[in-house]
């Protein structure tokens, strides 16, 4: 019996059935073979000694390969493994996956894990690298590999083989002598592993996740194929960590967390000012096209069950009733109904729309709200900003016609890269369509239908870029109603964000029941998109203190200057300046306390304040002021006016820039 395989030149050959990848390539050539690691069949990347038996398309991996990375990172936690029980025997290994950007290792051990065992378990891991032994595959039977494991001591592995489903193979993969339970794939041998590989840190993990189990000790770190692309990532950690938006927001006194009320943000007065400067900015940005609404944050559990978030999404909502209702739940004249806070606000903005009889006329209408919303997040997710539960949502709903749905998806997506340009993203932008998900709502003929518009849209958005921005197709991640565009826009170091979405959601508007009147007279169900560019208006927000370290442009800075008189003789003058500022609508503050003012100005700078203003007796007696930018030790003195002139325009919101400039031509 014969295969056909289709090689990426698209020339196909005839191969006998069971032929293994390491054949083929050594048929072709002995150096393919040397540099290949693994292959691709129909886009899964398998073992390269697996047999094949159907007809296929075939890829051959090197280990620059970008789909190779993966194996690189799985390959280094089995190598870290070994490792880690040669130098410590009687260490159980438990498991091993890759996570975004490495992999990490859980070990039991009595004494656990520090960063000090780091040297000796890499020089370790660099021997065993340098023997090279291949990766091999068997398939055990389930009893063969509970006896191995069990003579070996290894209770840990015991239990993950009856964990495994009867219907899938138990595959045992060896290194030499050294063995371990793992569903694959594999590199051809330990030594294309390389060298440009880092042990990052340890944490406690209890096992499988479950605070009832015993702790073990999770190993992290991370691989790549080339030592400069390590390098490259650790310096970008480096960056990071002096970015963190938590460590600025103390620095810059923006807001803080505290233990009673975990995951919700307790914003500061500079902070408060910035966030409700980025919502200014959006409210003006929508001004023309939407109309601002206001949902409440309390709806009777039916409505949620109605939408399908009290099924689909209900382990990630918070559920409320009156005290008084929990104290004496047999009181009868007390109201026993259980209501949610919303998690998001589109079920709200459905009842808005319904209120009143529609015409197609009155369509597109577009309802936005900065609407606060809670998820319930796990403890050990939240993360300063970024992972909250309970944020401000820049969220909007269009209800539209099948006729208006492209037009509408193409003004949102123009809207949104408006708007990241204002905030400084402007390389790299990625935008995904996230097609239907396993679990989702509607027939297969509504997301037929949806999923073709979406993607006629997407090409449309690459033509109109020139191709500048990519898309991308990302299987079953869609919403639960609905495909969506994911908008991934990347900071100063490199790090991707996804942010903006645009959702359409043929099921919604019908679940609820909502109309409006067509050109015939007859009721019509109207297309519902959901849209957000910023998401979460914290974690933008947090997004936007790491992306510009601090350093915000003038208009952004929750605190533009601060006037410091270099004596007391010039207090009177720096409060008049600072109310001169004041009055021009910057954000200025005198700092008339009784310090150096060398002091001031570091103290100032490390707050990341853009623009000191520094005045004495010379500069009260001329009507001049010094000004000092953040990051320059260069000095500019200047008139009061000149210098009100100056920073008013530079603390103009860029769209406003460009309104000024049309009323100008």
């Amino acid at each position: 019996m014969t295969i056909s395989l289709t090689f990426p030149d698209g020339a196909k050959r005839e191969f006998p059935s069971g032929i293994t990848g390491v054949e083929i390539a050594k048929g072709i050539s002995p150096s393919l073979l040397k540099r290949t690691v693994a292959m691709a069949l129909d886009g899964t990347v398998v073992d390269l000694a697996d047999p094949i038996e159907r007809d296929a398309r075939i890829e051959f991996l090197n280990r620059e390969d970008p789909r190779s990375l993966e194996l690189i990172r799985h390959d280094t936690a089995h190598v870290l493994a070994e490792a880690v029980q040669e130098l410590f025997p009687g260490t159980q290994v438990t498991i091993g996956p890759v996570i975004e950007n490495g992999f990490f290792y859980d070990f039991a051990r009595n004494e656990p894990f520090t960063p000090e065992d780091f040297p000796a378990i890499e020089k370790k891991m660099r021997e065993i690298i340098a023997r090279d032994k291949p990766f091999t595959k068997e398939v055990w039977s389930r009893d063969k590999a509970k006896d191995f494991f069990a003579n070996k001591g290894e209770a840990y592995k015991v239990e993950l083989v009856d964990a495994i489903p009867a219907d899938q193979t138990l595959k045992m993969y060896a290194q030499g002598d050294w063995i371990d339970l793992c569903r694959g794939p594999h590199m051809t041998s330990v030594g294309k592993v390389g060298n440009a590989f880092k042990l990052m840190k340890v944490a406690g993990a209890y096992w499988r996740g479950d605070s009832n189990n015993a702790m073990l000790t999770r190993i992290y770190g991370t691989a790549f194929a080339k030592q400069e692309e390590l390098d490259a990532y650790l310096k970008q950690l480096e960056e990071a960590e002096k970015r963190d938006h938590r460590k600025l927001g103390r620095e810059m006194d923006l807001f803080h967390f505290q233990e009673e009320g975990p995951g919700v943000v307790f914003w500061h007065s500079k902070g408060w000012r910035m966030f409700q400067e980025i919502i200014a900015y959006m409210r003006r940005r929508l001004a023309a096209d939407y109309e601002e609404v206001n949902a409440p944050q309390i709806l009777d559990k039916s409505l949620w069950e109605t939408s399908g978030h009290w099924g689909w999404y209900q382990d990630n909502m918070f559920a409320v009733k009156s005290a008084s209702a929990f104290e004496n739940p047999d009181d009868k004249e007390r109201d026993h109904k259980v209501f949610a806070l919303k998690p998001m606000n589109c079920p709200g903005h459905v009842q808005i729309f319904k209120h009143g009889l529609k015409s197609y006329r009155d369509l597109p209408i577009r309802l936005a709200e900065f609407g606060a919303v809670h998820r319930y997040e796990p403890s050990g997710a939240l993360h300063g900003l970024m992972r909250v539960r309970g944020f401000t949502q820049d969220d909007a709903h269009i209800f539209c016609t099948e006729d208006q749905l492209a037009a509408e998806c193409l003004k949102i997506n123009d809207l949104i890269l408006s708007v990241y340009e204002d905030f400084g993203f402007t390389d790299d932008l990625v935008i995904k369509l996230s097609t239907r998900p396993e679990k989702r709502v509607g027939s297969d003929a509504v997301w037929d239908h949806a999923e073709e518009v979406m993607g006629k849209v997407l090409e449309r958005i690459a033509e109109q870029s020139g191709n500048r921005i990519k898309t991308e197709i990302n299987p079953g991640e869609g919403a639960f109603y609905g495909p969506k565009f994911e908008y991934v826009l990347r900071d100063a170091i490199g790090r991707d964000w996804q942010c903006g979405t645009t959702q359409v959601d043929f099921n919604l508007p019908e679940r609820f029941g909502a109309f409006y009147i067509g050109a015939d007279g007859e009721k019509k169900q109207p297309v519902m998109v959901h849209r957000a560019i910023c998401g979460s208006l914290e974690r933008f927000t947090g997004i936007l203190i790491e992306h510009h370290a601090g350093h915000f442009p003038l208009w952004l800075a929750p605190e533009q200057v601060i006037v410091a008189p270099i004596t007391s003789d010039a207090d009177g003058y720096a409060e008049e300046v600072t109310m001169a500022l004041l009055g021009e609508g910057l954000r200025a503050r005198a700092d008339l306390r009784n310090e150096k003012i060398s002091y001031k100005v570091r103290e100032h700078s490390l707050a990341k304040v853009p623009v000191i203003i520094a005045v004495g007796k010379r500069e009260a007696e001329e009507k001049t002021v010094t000004l000092r930018r953040l990051g320059s030790q260069a000095q500019t003195v200047m008139p009061l006016s000149e210098a009100i002139a100056v920073l008013t325009q530079e603390a103009l919101a860029p769209d406003l820039v460009r309104r000024q400039k049309a009323r100008a031509a």
